[in-house]
């Protein structure tokens, strides 16, 4: 019983009390964290309260919510009421505590999920490693010494762990996919807006999307299904009525036209990415490649338009104590400072040609495959890697295949492919906007499978 959906359903049916479940995720992080290193802050007190709220409407036989009993964490740039949003940062910490819970929190907690705690991230939401100077470094679940990606990494090691079955991050530009796939959990980034972001620090606000991870299709499809509908605290969140996906998941998928990301999406990658994605393709019997133009192109404009967007929104910081910040947080900001507003407009008349052109795509293709990352998770503190024979970068290029599809906001969900002996990977399940249901559908057809899986793997008695 290690998924929200099964959770739920026990603390619904009286066979186990949601003060119990929450006792025993208090008690396994207590036991493990140490060494992952996922939450910056537990709230246990509050967490036992709710849950017996919960038990105490049971009782009376009012139904409490289809997450009943479900711990769940956050991504530590999502507001908590009580606490200081502190965004990965030393900064913030000096902030007046949120008065109130992110839209997505309170809509979690309404459906009977419990809030456990807040969980480690890079700096304002700006990196792929999470390894923060101020609260430390996660570590990957499958291997101490790697990096769990990021920035959502707290998110995906404490779904990967075990330790709740639910978490909540946020993607910019991969941060949701990326550690998913290193830490090898199912990462959903829906259409930009399908979900509010209110109450949430944000990085980059045309990039910036709200997001779960889990370890079943299931339980993403429920989640994001609690989390839809329009929010005016957000003003770009649609007013789009919700779509409920989990009624969905069964449908067959036989006359969804799958093709697979080529040129781009199949260079400058580890040959064990480019056979996860085969992998997948062969259990949908799909044989056609696609080109999505310019997608070198649209990565460069990601970064132009994200670190001048970060910059601006950070600026005053900037200015009044960069010694505070992480280095390396502070050094990519300043950088963003100095780029040209020309190319930032450049930049951005280009997302607009872009998007045409992948909206031309979608006309004649309902899904897209293509790899998450170009290799598996690094070490920590690795700063290099070869890539087709060139020594470049690790940090900046985990999101070498991410970044040019959340240029125009498109829901993609990452799935994962755990191999024997080995670190995982993922495979992105691309869709156009607002087909989220798709996505769901075909990733239930592989997880039925056996394609695609999310075991919890760790146990810190047999790791070092």
């Amino acid at each position: 019983m290690n998924d929200a959906v099964s959770i739920a359903a026990a603390v619904r049916e009286g066979k186990i009390s949601a003060v119990e479940v929450t006792k025993t995720a208090i008690a396994r992080i207590a036991a493990q964290d140490n060494q992952l290193n996922c939450f910056t802050t537990i709230t246990a007190e509050t967490a036992l309260t709710d849950a017996a709220r919960i038990d105490s409407e049971i009782a009376q036989g009012n139904h409490p919510g289809r997450l009943a009993g479900v711990p769940f964490a956050v991504k530590n740039l999502f507001d908590i009421a009580g606490l200081t949003t502190l965004a990965g940062s030393k900064i913030n910490a000096e902030n007046p505590a949120a008065s109130q819970d992110a839209t997505a929190v309170a809509k979690l907690k309404q459906a009977g999920a419990v809030l456990i705690g807040a969980l480690n991230m890079d700096e304002y939401a700006y990196g792929f490693v999470t390894e923060n100077s101020h609260y430390g470094a996660t570590h990957n679940p499958h291997d101490l010494q790697r990096v769990a990606g990021g920035s959502s990494g707290g998110s995906a090691a404490a779904v990967a762990a075990g330790l709740v079955p639910l978490t909540l991050g946020s993607d910019t530009n991969g941060s949701i996919r990326v550690p998913a796939a290193l830490c090898g959990v199912f990462g959903f980034k829906p259409t930009y807006g399908r979900l509010s972001r209110a109450g949430v620090a944000l990085f980059s606000s045309s990039f910036d999307h709200i997001g779960s991870f889990a370890r079943s299709v299931q339980d993403i499809a429920t989640v994001f299904d609690v989390l839809q509908g329009e929010d005016d605290r957000d003003p770009i969140c649609t007013k789009r009525p919700p779509e409920l996906c989990l009624p969905q998941l069964q449908q067959d998928i036989s006359d969804i036209r799958i093709t697979i990301a080529a040129d781009y999406f199949t260079k400058g990658a580890e040959p064990e990415a480019l056979a996860a994605v085969q992998k997948v393709a062969d259990a949908l019997n799909v044989t056609e490649y696609i080109t999505i133009p310019e997608a070198h192109r649209a990565r460069a404009a990601a970064f132009v338009i994200t670190a001048s967007e970060g910059a601006n929104l950070h600026l005053d910081k900037l200015r009044r104590c960069p010694q505070d910040f992480d280095s390396a947080t502070r050094d990519r900001f300043l950088a963003g400072v100095l780029i040209p507003s020309s190319w930032y407009l450049q930049a951005q008349r280009f997302r607009k040609w872009y998007r045409d052109r992948i909206r031309e795509i979608f006309q004649n293709v309902d899904l897209i495959l293509a790899p998450t990352t170009p290799i598996s998770a690094p070490l920590i503190g690795q700063q290099t890697m070869i890539l087709d024979g060139e020594e470049i970068l690790v940090r900046p290029h985990l999101g070498l295949f991410t970044q040019p599809l959340s240029f125009i906001g498109l829901p993609v969900l990452s799935v994962p492919i755990q191999r024997p002996k080995a670190l995982p990977l993922g495979v992105q399940l691309i869709a156009a906007p607002y087909n989220e249901a798709l996505i769901l559908q075909v990733a239930a057809t592989l997880e039925a499978k056996g394609i695609v899986s999310a075991p919890i793997i760790f146990n810190p008695l047999n790791e070092s």
